[in-house]
């Protein structure tokens, strides 16, 4: 038995059920929510859900490739800033530098 199905089966807010049945598919209006953990269900393929992440609701259209996931999972909470710092910049400065002395030799070479 897969750890999930110890914690029972899929949850969803009855709050945003509710809210679901009463829209039509295709409907362009965003449904805000806060309910992370609810599990997508068949019935919202479709339909604009705007999750909130912490900061703000990022907006995500259910599409069936989604159902049985939860809705936290396509809304990100973090930001990747890139790694390293200086030296990191410097790397990729010299790369750059690299890229366009080839770039020039290229079309030199075409000439």
């Amino acid at each position: 038995m897969s750890r999930s199905l110890k914690k029972g089966g899929p949850w969803v807010d009855p709050k945003l059920l509710k809210k679901v049945k009463n829209l039509r598919a295709g409907d362009r209006i965003v449904i805000k929510t806060w309910s992370r953990a609810s599990t997508i269900y068949p019935e919202m393929v479709g339909f604009r859900f705007g999750v909130h992440n912490g900061r703000e609701h990022v907006v995500v259209v259910v599409s069936e490739d989604m159902v049985g996931h939860k809705l936290g999972e396509f809304s990100l909470t973090r930001k990747f800033v890139k790694h390293g710092g200086r030296i990191q910049r410097e790397a990729e400065a010299a790369l750059a530098i690299q890229a366009s002395t080839k770039a020039e030799q290229d079309k030199d070479k075409e000439d």
